[in-house]
């Protein structure tokens, strides 16, 4: 399943094109701070496996006034050099791959 065009940012890791996107509006979830922001991140001409990142922060558009830190391209680069050392080939067909960096997060419940 390909990422959404609108919204999605370029970024180059190493050479190679990669779109990500981080969802604009929290989900309900996300929105309370009970479970983390997630990203994802994709190859940019061919688009086959799916990259999904969550991370060890609330969204930063979290509702209950949570202090988050913005995703930072830096952040998706580090997180996609780490998933391609753990396996992760985005141009192979497959399922989504799934890099959970969560550890830390504390819900606000």
């Amino acid at each position: 399943m390909a990422l959404v065009g609108k919204g999605s940012r370029r970024i180059v890791v190493d050479g190679t094109v990669y779109r990500w996107r981080l969802r604009g509006r929290p989900t309900y979830c996300q929105g309370l701070a009970w479970s983390p922001c997630t990203f994802a991140v994709e190859h940019a001409n061919t688009p086959e496996s799916t990259l999904v990142v969550i991370t060890d922060q609330p969204h930063p558009s979290n509702w209950v006034g949570r202090e988050a830190e913005p995703v930072l391209p830096s952040g998706v680069a580090a997180a996609v050099r780490l998933a391609l050392r753990e396996g992760w080939t985005p141009t192979v067909p497959g399922s989504s791959f799934h890099l959970d960096q969560s550890t830390g997060f504390t819900s606000s419940s």
